[in-house]
């Protein structure tokens, strides 16, 4: 090539010959084919590539034949190889969900196909279907049918980040019905793990316990959004606490019923330095509910003072920080930003959506409970700059508008990685959470902290009277005393 490209200028790069009028060269040609722009001409979003009075346009408005064009479906979008992504995309997936004895695909998998082949960018579905293979053999087993389409299939399977993609990407298709990770494996782990080592005697009152209590608190994290690992580590800790204390119980010969406060105190006291009050309470509290043993208590702790170990100036520098650190993650600086200024906690901001959030020619809204928050200059940029990131639809399935979408289809992210990530940079947001509230807790009425923040009337007013301000001065505010 001796004439310079039109785009980059080079001379020295093998010219497209596909495309007559100017000169172009190759690599600048599959720029403009992975980059549709619309077109001056007819305003279609097409690959411009043909000169037309000094402009490039389409090849239709230019009357050529388009060389973009995919041999199987005509679209110039999504550009791979000899096809399209999308019709390359669709001839993988059929192979792998056909089964040969019938040469159909499996209709129960057919959503996962209808699915993949209308993403955004088909590509995302070809790399994993390149680089799963522990989670396309297990499809490929399915769609055969030599394993059920269910959770018990992967209930059996041994624990792998793979096999959790795949169950769940395939309840965001609506292929199985939802499931929460943390109770499915708390689950497993009790039945397989824990039952077998529970003295005889106790095996009901543990079960019991286990299933009518502690599982039960965990669905209630899930459905209110706050299951997280802790919660979850915290569940299990109980369950050996009950269990630790059935074990002093069986090495004494007395059941359950027959427990007495001394044998309580005694195993409360074992351990020095642990609190074992605090971890074998919901247990005993179980066991006087169900009427095994009412004779049986735990010393009751008073409620908790809070306390504020951040001073204004941190609170405010770590505000500063994020605010203007472009050298951090969009998605780190709001969830930060969201603690920091307006005391929400991190299980609740990664269950946040895209509906909590409204643009309005007056500024950016926020709801964090019942009433919106208008966003303060320079964040309130920075949630339109990620809306517009966070725009992008979902790869796989139904996008349940997650704020925060976490890479596992269907799922936000995890509070652990905000923790993790903010204590990474030195921010540590359940301190910082607290010094938010006392600060807040100064300026505004208990009531509407309450309303505005999503606490509760109770951990407000205790807020309000650390800040030295409480629900008479509300009452004041409101009657104009």
């Amino acid at each position: 090539m001796t004439s310079p490209c039109v785009d980059c200028g080079q001379t020295d790069r093998p010219l497209d010959r596909r495309i007559g009028g100017w000169t172009i060269c190759r690599r600048c040609t599959r720029r403009r084919h992975h980059h549709p722009s619309p077109c001056p001409s007819c305003d279609d979003v097409r690959v411009l590539a043909f000169p037309q009075q000094g402009q490039a346009v389409c090849a239709d408005c230019a009357g050529e034949p388009s060389p973009f064009a995919c041999p199987s479906c005509k679209e110039e979008s999504h550009p791979y190889g000899q096809q399209c992504s999308r019709c390359t995309l669709r001839a993988r997936a059929t192979e792998l969900l056909t089964d040969p004895a019938t040469n159909q695909i499996n209709e129960q998998l057919r959503p996962l196909l209808d699915t993949w082949v209308a993403s955004h960018d088909p590509r995302t579905q070809i790399r994993w279907l390149s680089h799963a293979p522990l989670s396309t053999e297990l499809l490929e087993r399915m769609a055969r049918g030599e394993v059920p389409i269910s959770h018990e299939t992967f209930r059996e399977l041994p624990a792998a980040k793979p096999y959790d993609y795949l169950r769940n990407l395939l309840v965001a298709v609506e292929i199985l019905e939802p499931w929460e990770p943390h109770i499915d494996r708390f689950t497993s782990w009790f039945e397989d793990q824990i039952i077998p080592t529970v003295s005889p005697g106790y095996v009901h009152a543990i079960r019991s316990f286990t299933r009518w209590h502690i599982v039960r608190g965990l669905q209630r994290h899930a459905r209110r959004g706050t299951l997280t690992q802790a919660a979850a580590n915290s569940a299990r800790i109980r369950v050996r606490a009950a269990i630790e204390f059935c074990d002093l119980l069986a090495s004494r010969g007395v059941a359950l019923e027959n427990a007495t406060q001394a044998d309580l105190d005694e195993f409360i006291a074992a351990t020095p330095g642990y609190n074992r009050a605090k971890t074998v309470v919901s247990f005993v509290a179980w066991v006087r509910k169900s009427r095994i043993n009412t004779e049986l208590s735990t010393p009751g702790d008073p409620w908790p003072h809070a306390t504020v170990t951040i001073g204004a100036d941190q609170l405010w520098s770590d505000v500063e920080r994020l605010l203007h650190g472009d050298q951090y993650s969009s998605h780190l600086r709001l969830a930060g930003l969201f603690t920091l200024l307006f005391a929400q906690p991190l299980n609740r901001i990664v269950a946040m959506t895209t509906r909590q959030v409204h643009l309005a020619d007056g500024g950016v809204f926020v709801t964090f409970a019942t009433d919106a928050i208008q966003m303060p200059p320079i964040l309130d940029d920075l949630v339109r700059e990620y809306l517009d990131y966070r725009a992008i639809p979902s790869a796989v399935g139904r996008d349940p508008g997650w704020l925060f979408p976490g890479s596992q289809p269907g799922r936000h992210l995890v509070t652990e990685v905000f923790r993790r990530d903010l204590n990474a940079i030195g921010i540590k947001p359940h301190e910082s959470r607290k010094a938010a509230l006392f600060h807040l807790a100064a300026t505004i009425p208990a009531p509407i902290l309450a309303g505005l923040l999503g606490v509760t009337d109770r951990n407000a007013a205790t807020w309000a009277e650390l800040a030295a301000r409480g629900w008479n001065s509300y009452i004041r505010d409101r009657v104009g005393i």
